[in-house]
């Protein structure tokens, strides 16, 4: 236990592990995070669909919202592996969360097929080389990804891209719950969890400026793995 980082209450809304949160990153390329909203994977406020062809076209939006976080997760995740900066039950903890990251990528982009949204760049900015640091945005990550899915499930009525988001979906739950165990958070502080909007989503990730315009590297001791 004593190797387990201890951190405050985390607020998703001020997330801020390596001090580079500033404006929503307008920067970001068209394989961005806020890119990919206006090719249609992060759409808000999509009416009900008025035919089949609508729906499928809905819900493919949605699969690669959720494929936009996975890819954020699994590269968040790879990246601490590959440097090997982490330590003690933290970098134990990177290694086995980000394999099943991993899977959720692949399963979503088999899913999704032809139509799959391709990886962004990103730079965790030292995130993923320091326990404190890298346990804070993990927690960030995995509330916000079980908060979206929850947002979601809802409004997929596609059944093979439904059970591909369900069954992801309790796994990211039990995620957040894990990395906030050894935050030093209460797993679960509340009996009702409320679901994020994509626009809240959105503007998370866009603020923590982790979404390249173009690969980059991180100079202090290896390459990042940039996605």
């Amino acid at each position: 236990m004593s190797d387990r980082p201890t951190v405050g209450p985390i607020d998703a809304a001020r997330l801020d592990p390596a001090g580079a949160l500033a404006e929503a990153a307008d920067a970001c390329s068209r394989r961005g995070f806020i890119a990919i909203a206006g090719a249609g994977a992060l759409a808000l406020g999509i009416p009900v669909a008025a035919s089949a062809k609508d729906a499928a076209a809905n819900d493919t939006a949605i699969l690669n919202f959720a494929l936009v976080l996975e890819y954020l997760q699994a590269a968040f995740y790879t990246e601490a592996e590959r440097l090997n900066a982490l330590t003690g039950h933290t970098a134990a903890t990177a290694r086995q969360l980000g394999a099943v990251e991993r899977a959720h990528a692949t399963a979503l982009q088999q899913a999704l097929g032809d139509t799959a949204d391709p990886r962004p760049f990103l730079d965790f900015q030292g995130a993923t080389e320091d326990d404190d640091l890298f346990v804070q945005a993990a927690v960030a990550f995995e509330d916000l990804g079980a908060a979206a899915y929850k947002n979601q499930l809802t409004r997929i009525s596609t059944p093979a891209y439904l059970s591909a988001a369900a069954s992801i979906h309790s796994v990211e739950a039990r995620h957040a719950a894990w990395i906030r165990y050894v935050a030093g958070v209460a797993p679960a502080a509340d009996a009702l969890d409320d679901p994020i909007s994509d626009a809240d989503a959105r503007e998370l990730v866009a603020r923590t400026r982790f979404v390249r315009p173009r690969p980059t590297t991180v100079a202090r001791r290896a390459p990042a793995f940039t996605g």
